[in-house]
């Protein structure tokens, strides 16, 4: 739409710039980019540190600690400026590995507001409500936000007498998925991974979506939901309190250290889902309005292109 195109061969020699999502095996391509001098962004989620914490397996862990140092060593050596996906990630990496040599920015995320949003088929059940969760994998040490959501579930159904059913997107094995149901007071719904198209429409069956991933860098799921109209319930850890304001959805404190996986507060956690399932229509109206306002496509994608042009490219 804006003229430009887009390759993805770094032997080719007819571009003019490169942004490399995270990192990429292929550091003789991006040696060959930076010697011709082409501008290299480099965009940089969170570092993996589950691992460092939790048991996730000897290759998990090897693949995480290895991705990190990919990660580094491009940011370090390679990269000509740095868009961070938020200004928790952009401290994290700091904290981790000192301030950039290179020029930095902090993007939001952003989504299509035409393909997200609240018009579409309104198949939200009447005589209960749906916490939503949407994570492409709740595995590697993931599988702890369902056991979070699970217990929120049970506490509003048990403790709010406000009856819930449990709908999870996402890639979650058998064996954790016959644990939960074993003991679970509420409905539990397994969709799996998704296409991209049917997550509008699945954000808008939805009354709340719990976004389970703690310390998260700027989660698409939060966005892609505020921009259908769904409002979100969080802990407030990562970049949270940078994506949710007002009452786009609420923030619940998390009790402990986030970072050593300490037990979350459930109860606070309840009585803010409690607050948006019993005032639907206010959550809701908020959220849409704040991502039009913060979320979109274009403005996410006008801040990589100044990104670029500040270096001469584009």
């Amino acid at each position: 739409a804006r003229g430009f195109e887009v390759g993805d061969d770094l032997r080719a020699r007819d571009y003019e710039a490169v942004l490399v999502i995270g990192g990429t095996r292929d550091l003789p391509g991006l040696w060959r980019a930076r010697r011709r001098g082409l501008p290299i962004l480099q965009r940089l989620d969170g570092l993996n540190w589950l691992q460092r914490v939790l048991p996730t397996g000897l290759r998990h862990s090897l693949r995480a600690e290895y991705g990190n140092r990919l990660l580094a060593f491009i940011r370090r050596r390679l990269a000509s400026g740095i868009i961070y996906q938020s200004e928790f990630v952009k401290d994290w990496w700091e904290r981790a590995y000192g301030p950039s040599s290179v020029p930095a920015h902090v993007v939001h995320n952003g989504v299509d507001l035409q393909s997200y949003s609240p018009a579409g088929p309104q198949r939200r059940p009447a005589d209960l409500y749906r916490l939503l969760l949407v994570e492409g994998s709740l595995a590697g040490g993931y599988e702890q936000g369902l056991e979070t959501a699970l217990q929120l579930a049970t506490a509003l159904q048990e403790r709010q007498a406000l009856p819930v059913e449990l709908m999870v997107v996402g890639r979650v094995s058998r064996d954790v998925q016959a644990r939960l149901e074993a003991r679970s007071p509420v409905p539990l719904h397994w969709q799996g991974l998704l296409p991209t198209e049917r997550i509008p429409e699945i954000d808008r069956s939805a009354h709340l979506l719990y976004s389970a991933d703690l310390n998260a860098a700027c989660p698409n799921a939060v966005i892609e939901a505020l921009a259908c109209g769904l409002p979100v319930l969080a802990f407030e850890t990562g970049a949270l309190p940078e994506l949710l304001a007002g009452d786009a959805g609420r923030l619940a404190p998390y009790g402990g250290d986030p970072w050593r996986l300490d037990p979350p507060d459930i109860a606070a956690l309840t009585r803010a889902a409690a607050e948006v399932l019993e005032n639907q229509e206010r959550f809701r109206a908020a959220a849409r309005a704040h991502a039009e306002a913060h979320f979109s496509l274009d403005a996410m994608l006008d801040a990589y292109l100044n990104a670029f042009q500040e270096q001469g490219a584009l």
